[in-house]
């Protein structure tokens, strides 16, 4: 009788998942995302910062470049989602703590964009979209 290989799955073997963003402007980094935006830091180490992001983490490190304005798609095609309740809600507070918020309105939703000290892109996103929240 021939055995049944098992199949390996890195995402069930996954006990937490993170993202690691290089930065130019480490400090300034790290009090945006900390300070400005309000993510709870898990733990410190010498020049790198690990932030709760949802059930993962955001880490903070040096090593980036920064940009004074969103970096471009081809620097840094990646941006980070927020899931919020209400997007206009969330980018009233984020414009009173001085970040500058672009919300725009999709037939698949509704984003409001922004960008770190170092110009990487973030982007809030009203969690009530069905993708997010598939029927019982």
């Amino acid at each position: 009788m021939l055995e049944r290989k098992q199949i390996f799955s890195l995402g069930a073997a996954t006990q937490t998942f993170g993202i690691i963003l290089r930065t130019e402007l480490y400090n300034e980094c790290v009090s945006f995302y900390r300070d400005t935006l309000g993510l709870p830091v898990w733990y410190e180490k010498s020049s790198l910062v690990c932030l709760r992001f949802g059930d993962g983490y955001l880490m903070i490190e040096t090593g980036g470049m920064k940009r004074p304005e969103r970096k471009s798609d081809t620097e840094n095609p990646t941006m980070l989602r927020f899931n919020v309740e209400d997007v206009a809600t969330t980018a009233a507070a984020l414009v009173e703590k001085g970040v500058a918020v672009e919300v725009k309105a999709f037939d698949w939703g509704t984003v409001g964009t922004f960008v770190d000290p170092d110009g990487n892109a973030c982007e809030l996103k009203n969690a009530d979209d069905p993708f997010f929240n598939p029927p019982d």
